[in-house]
């Protein structure tokens, strides 16, 4: 095993997942119930903030005012956020008391995964593969218990799969090479915040600019975005992917009269 510095900055250690099953479980009875939710670092994805802010009937811009700070992190330039501790001595997430996650039907993707954690490496072929390892805190008893799990029964049991893929467009923005370079302007850091975390603002974006004219939406496709906010998120996403990365995930409409020229 690995010995790891974590994001709340406890020492632990770390493991290849593999194949077989881990002997894992956490519940109100066990001794160290809700000690890994205090001291966090936990960067936010945009799906997180989605069904947290829904969970809590506030905008997203009330959201991010409340319960998050600004991620500065070493390794990337764009804006992200993490969610903000209280401020006691404990240092506990805002949504955690003593019987547990208070928002614990919509918690974020990396609460739904641990004791896993996921990762991507690209492969000899060049394609990025995807990868799950084992997070052992000091802390954490709920390796000592009976039940057992396979990676991907505790990933259906935990309602992971969806925030994956949810998340897995905005994941290959954060990691693409041209959205990180270090000459990033104000106006993309702000358009990436935007499109990442703010859908009201990214809704009036769309449907209140030239946006629609500039880029060749169907009118499914925009009527969807219009109706339901998991589907906004998705044409944020390509528009980010579009916008910062240079990736073919828009395509922009044709001036009048050029359609069907060769």
């Amino acid at each position: 095993m690995q010995a790891t510095l974590f994001q709340d900055g406890s020492q632990g250690c770390v493991r290849p997942a593999g194949v077989g099953r881990v002997r894992f479980s956490c519940h109100p009875q066990i001794a160290c119930f809700t000690a890994c939710c205090a001291d966090l670092h936990l960067i936010l994805t945009p799906y997180d903030v989605l069904r947290m802010k829904k969970r809590l009937h506030v905008t997203a811009g009330e959201f991010i005012e409340r319960y998050t700070l600004p991620h500065e992190g070493e390794h990337s330039v764009l804006p992200l956020i993490r969610l903000k501790m209280r401020e006691d001595g404990g240092h506990r997430c805002p949504f955690v008391g003593p019987k547990g996650c208070a928002i614990y039907e919509d918690r974020p993707g990396a609460c739904r995964l641990y004791p896993f954690g996921r990762g991507a490496r690209v492969a000899l072929s060049g394609k990025e593969e995807e990868f799950y390892f084992i997070v052992s805190e000091s802390h954490c008893l709920g390796f000592q218990e009976e039940r057992e799990w396979t990676v991907d029964e505790w990933i259906e049991d935990q309602g992971v799969r969806l925030y994956n893929e949810m998340n897995r467009p905005w994941m290959e923005v954060v990691a693409n090479k041209h959205a990180r370079i270090s000459g990033l302007t104000d106006q993309k850091r702000a358009m990436f915040h935007m499109a990442s975390y703010n859908l009201e603002r990214f809704r009036e974006f769309v449907f209140r600019t030239k946006f629609l004219k500039v880029f060749a939406l169907t009118a499914e496709e925009g009527e969807k975005a219009a109706a339901d906010e998991g589907e906004l998120m998705k044409l944020a996403m390509r528009w980010l992917g579009f916008s910062l990365c240079g990736l073919d995930t828009l395509a922009l409409r044709l001036p009048t009269g050029e359609e069907g020229e060769s």
